[in-house]
């Protein structure tokens, strides 16, 4: 396609007149299922563009944010963001506000974009934030609105578009928000273009060349969706719907409504649907247990995925009966939840990525014996191992152009060669294989895929008068339904009088509490839900540097 070679601006344009009145985005609501052609999507796009252009007169590489749950809307709005040449900059609606200030007071956005369940916090933060002049509401006007909606903008749909260089930034995604520097990654139109060059391999080894139904279940201030789930699958021409709910009910029943063939998923999800299946087999009689049974030990040794859903019926006609399977990525993906998907006919693909690498580095379209594998690099990718620290090190014009404000963060993730240390590690195979065995980073990667900055949740509870020393680590659960994920954990040594005034049971809960409080400044993923105190100094090394590892022995012990 030499995508690369193309303008943006034209690749959007190419792509409304292919597809014309095929759907694009999708979503059930309340009065029922509200969908947008690709036409629709690009008059809309061009629609709010021409109000940015013409009515509040922005500039060329000013940024737009977008504060809203995944919806049709919030892909025009990207699309408009581009054709106006901003920047735009997608948040996640579960921050809190002072994370929110955090990150834009880094970008200063002139122009934020939100749904209506946002522009309350919205009109907060701009109080706030000098930059932000102009709030737009994302959905149809309310009898009570006061802030001018997308609908109701003045119906011009030409403006002089504003074509970017391929260096420029496309977008900035921000990996922290409650530092003094939150982390913005930033994309380039080039970044974005060469993803959707190299993805279009990996689709055409996964996908069969039809029109495909797509469910989206991730949040499009995710990279992983923004790249993957909205604009490489745009630009095959795919129709993808949206959900407001992730109950394994609701999402089957758009799948056989809409007759869903493929999806982007985090592992907690597979896990959460296997789950779910196999409480209703347990529900059936001892016989069609068995039968069950029988025929999952039989599938082990059957490669065709048409006979597998054949012995599977009762399964497949619950997914809609059209669903192929799914990339999984975001977290490491459990073998044996992609083992029993693969089993009953269901193709689970596990890929690898970072923000840093605009995000998708490999997926594993080739070695279905071996799910463990990420796959090969895409095509652009170099990529090697770091001899003496077993680290993952990727080169290619995938990598960022480096983060928002920070030149020296940058240096330090990027080499002078232009090698990206994405601080994982990992085995690389005779094939070219990559094996992600462990992390170099303190990162703490929850089971839904949501990652956890120590550093981030340590610089709130540090506040605290009556907390010494803090280590916030992730430990690995041994209980429930998240056995083997990550928890975030804080251990705490507290101020020394504290020892003095209360007993142990009494200081234990006092700094609960403490941390209780403290950690609301947290969306609630962040918040540590394992609180350990110790009545000894942390170990540390002799620059007072507490040793995580060491941290981590001593409460394993």
């Amino acid at each position: 396609m030499g995508l690369k070679k193309k303008n943006i601006l034209t690749l959007l344009q190419e792509k409304t007149e292919i597809y014309g009145d095929r759907i694009a985005l999708g979503m059930r609501s309340s009065f029922g299922w509200k969908e947008f052609s690709y036409k629709g999507i690009g008059l809309m796009s061009r629609k709010i563009a021409s109000y940015l252009i013409n009515d509040l007169q922005v500039h060329k590489g000013e940024r737009l944010a977008i504060l809203s749950e995944s919806k049709p809307e919030f892909g025009a709005c990207v699309f408009a963001s581009i054709l106006a040449g901003m920047t735009t900059v997608p948040l996640d609606i579960k921050l809190t506000k002072y994370e929110l200030c955090a990150i834009l007071s880094d970008c200063e956005p002139t122009v934020m974009l939100v749904s209506q369940l946002y522009a309350e916090t919205a009109l907060q933060l701009q109080k706030e934030i000098p930059s932000i002049k102009h709030i737009i509401v994302m959905d149809e006007p309310s009898y009570n609105q006061e802030l001018p909606s997308i609908y109701s903008l003045p119906n011009c749909y030409e403006a002089k578009w504003r074509p970017r260089s391929s260096k420029s930034t496309a977008l900035i995604i921000y990996t922290s928000g409650t530092t003094g520097a939150p982390k913005g990654v930033e994309i380039t139109f080039n970044n974005m273009f060469t993803q959707l060059d190299d993805l279009e391999d990996a689709l055409n080894a996964i996908l069969p060349d039809r029109h495909i139904t797509v469910l989206s279940i991730l949040p499009m201030n995710h990279l992983f969706e923004l790249t993957v789930g909205f604009a490489t699958f745009l630009n095959f021409g795919f129709s993808v719907y949206y959900t407001q709910s992730l109950k394994p009910k609701d999402i089957l029943g758009i799948m056989r409504d809409k007759k869903v063939d493929f999806m982007i998923v985090v592992p907690a999800f597979l896990k959460l649907l296997k789950t779910s299946i196999e409480n209703e087999l347990k529900l059936l009689p001892k016989s069609k247990r068995r039968a069950f049974d029988f025929m999952y030990k039989i599938a082990k040794y059957i490669p065709s995925y048409k006979i597998k859903k054949i012995m599977f019926k009762p399964i497949h006609d619950k997914f809609g009966g059209h669903f192929i399977g799914c990339i999984s990525g975001g977290a490491p993906l459990d073998v044996a939840v992609g083992a029993f998907f693969e089993r009953i006919g269901l193709q689970v693909y596990q890929g690898y990525g970072l923000s840093e690498t605009s995000p998708v580095v490999s997926v594993n379209t080739d070695k279905r014996n071996n799910l463990a594998s990420v796959g090969r690099p895409l095509k652009t990718f170099e990529a090697k191992i770091d001899v003496e620290t077993g680290e993952l090190l990727l080169r290619g014009p995938s990598v960022m152009k480096g983060y928002h404000n920070q030149p020296e963060i940058t240096s330090q993730v990027i080499d002078k060669d232009g090698w990206l240390h994405t601080g994982d590690i990992a085995n690389i195979d005779k094939d070219g294989h990559i094996f992600i065995t462990g992390r170099i980073k303190n990162m703490i990667v929850l089971s839904g895929g949501k990652k956890v900055f120590p550093e981030e949740v340590e610089s709130v509870l540090e506040k605290s008068p009556y907390i010494n020393e803090v280590c916030v680590l992730g430990t690995s659960r041994t209980f429930g339904a998240k056995d083997g994920t990550e928890e975030v954990t804080a251990v705490i040594y507290p101020e020394a009088s504290l020892f003095e005034r209360f007993n142990s049971e009494e200081l234990n809960n006092f700094i609960r509490l403490e941390v209780k409080n403290l950690s609301l400044k947290l969306t609630g993923y962040k918040r540590p839900n394992n609180i350990i105190v110790v009545n000894e100094p942390l170990p540390k090394t002799t620059t007072r540097k507490v040793k995580r590892k060491d941290v981590k022995a001593l409460i394993s012990v």
